[in-house]
C-alpha cells in the first residue's frame, strides 16, 4: 500500500520545520513516504488505494468523507504503534485535553492521542466534556457569528478546562485556548519537546492566513 504524509495547512503555517522532521521520521520508520502539500479541500489526485497520514483533524474528516479513492490514518495512530520514536519525558506533569470537532466521533483518534500522552509521562486530567462528548473550542463559529462572540465562546470553553496546560491536536484549538487564557500544548510540539507559541491567533487574521494557504495549495 502506498502511503503519503499530509502535514496540513495549519502545521505548515505554524511550524513547517516540524512537518519536515515528521516526514524524515516516517521515511526512516516506514520507508518511501512522499509529502502531500495539496490542501484537503482540493482533489488530492493520488493513485487509488493510497493511504494519507494526516496530522490535522479537518484533513482526517475530509479525506474520509470526500475522496473515495483514498484512505486516511492519523499520525497519532502511527506513532502509538511505533517502537522507534523517541518520546520525551514530561515527568508526570498535569495536563488536560480538548478533542477536536472533526474527529468527535473517531474514538481511534482519541485513543491514539491518549496513548501518546501516556508514553510522554503526562498525567492527563480529563475535562467533563471530552472524547465523543466534547464541545467545540469556539473556532468553528468563525464566519457565522461576530468575532467578539467567537472569542466569548473560546473563553467559555477554555474556562471548562480543569488545569492550565491543555493538550491540543488541532492548531486552531491552540489559538482558542490561548485566547481563553489557558496554556495550549500542541501535540507535535510536545512530541519534539518544544513550547507552543501563539503566533497569529486573532480569529480574523488566522483564518485569512489559512484561506490564502488553501488557495495557494
Amino acid at each position: 500500500m502506498k502511503r503519503v504524509f499530509a502535514p496540513g495547512c495549519a502545521l505548515m503555517l505554524y511550524k513547517p520545520e516540524l512537518g519536515k522532521k515528521l516526514l524524515e521520521f516516517l521515511n526512516r520508520d516506514l520507508g518511501n513516504i512522499d509529502e502531500l502539500l495539496t490542501c484537503c479541500r482540493h482533489e488530492p489526485n493520488l493513485d487509488k488505494g493510497t493511504q494519507i497520514i494526516n496530522t490535522c483533524p479537518g484533513c482526517d474528516r475530509r479525506y474520509r468523507e470526500l475522496y473515495a479513492s483514498v484512505s486516511t490514518i492519523s499520525l497519532w495512530e502511527i506513532l502509538a504503534d511505533s517502537e522507534t520514536f523517541l518520546f520525551p519525558d514530561y515527568k508526570g506533569i498535569d495536563m488536560t485535553i480538548i478533542d477536536a470537532c472533526p474527529t468527535r466521533n473517531q474514538e481511534r483518534v482519541h485513543n491514539a492521542v491518549r496513548i501518546l500522552i501516556k508514553k510522554m509521562n503526562i498525567n492527563l486530567i480529563e475535562p467533563e466534556k471530552t472524547r465523543t462528548n466534547g464541545t467545540c473550542c469556539g473556532d468553528s463559529f468563525y464566519g457565522f457569528i461576530p468575532v467578539e462572540q467567537v472569542k466569548d465562546k473560546m473563553k467559555k470553553r477554555a474556562s471548562e478546562m480543569p488545569v492550565n496546560d491543555v493538550v491540543v491536536y488541532c492548531v486552531s484549538c491552540s489559538k482558542s485556548m490561548h485566547i481563553g487564557g489557558k496554556k495550549p500544548r500542541y501535540m507535535i510540539d510536545l512530541l519534539f519537546g518544544e513550547d507552543t507559541v501563539p503566533g497569529t491567533f486573532k480569529p480574523e487574521l488566522w483564518h485569512n492566513e489559512i484561506d490564502e494557504f488553501i488557495n495557494a495549495h
